[in-house]
């Protein structure tokens, strides 16, 4: 399944920022994750994906992904800052409105990316419908965090699935650009 965007309304950014409609809407996707302190998201120039490892298969068709990462804090402080609107604000330098309850909406990084927390275990999971505005109405991603403690540090598990083909490397990078290395340095 391929996500259509609506690329009247936003014609005019990509012919004066010299960002392709594909990066634009990859930008978008990918901003959930935060923006890299003092830049903004058409500021900076265009994004690379990261390279595939060698000996990997192609993931254009791929429609999941997932990442273990260790963060130098408790499970306590990441599932606040992921649920808490003006500490995600913080790490990301974007607006957010996050209802931290189970059922409860989010919009992200100016409403670029919206949808509900599914469930929430205090300090150990959260799974969310995860959608870019871009696309149609009713398609949602699935977004897993689970949180496992070792010792002064924490292991965010991360599965994000359903997300239309095409989109792999995209998210890929995203996540570790937006999400891991700002939070990474916020709790080195």
């Amino acid at each position: 399944m391929k996500a259509r965007t609506n690329s009247t309304a936003l014609s005019g950014v990509w012919s004066h920022s010299g960002v392709t409609r594909r990066q634009f809407v990859t930008g978008a996707i990918v901003a959930m994750g935060g923006i890299v302190a003092n830049t903004t998201l058409l500021g900076e120039a265009p994004q690379q994906p990261l390279p595939e490892k060698p000996g990997t298969t192609s993931t254009s068709n791929r429609t999941s992904l997932h990442d273990e990462v260790m963060v130098k804090t408790s499970p306590q402080r990441i599932y606040e800052l992921l649920l808490d609107a003006k500490q995600f604000a913080v790490l990301t330098s974007a607006p957010a409105e996050i209802d931290p309850k189970a059922g409860g909406a989010f919009s992200m990084f100016g409403g670029l990316i919206v949808g509900r927390n599914i469930e929430l275990v205090p300090n150990q999971r959260i799974v969310q419908a995860w959608r870019p505005s871009s696309w149609d109405p009713g398609i949602y991603s699935l977004v897993r965090f689970e949180l496992k403690p070792h010792n002064s540090a924490t292991t965010i598990v991360l599965d994000h699935s359903s997300f239309p083909e095409g989109d792999f490397k995209h998210l890929e990078w995203g996540w570790n650009a937006h999400y891991w290395e700002p939070m990474k340095k916020r709790f080195s």
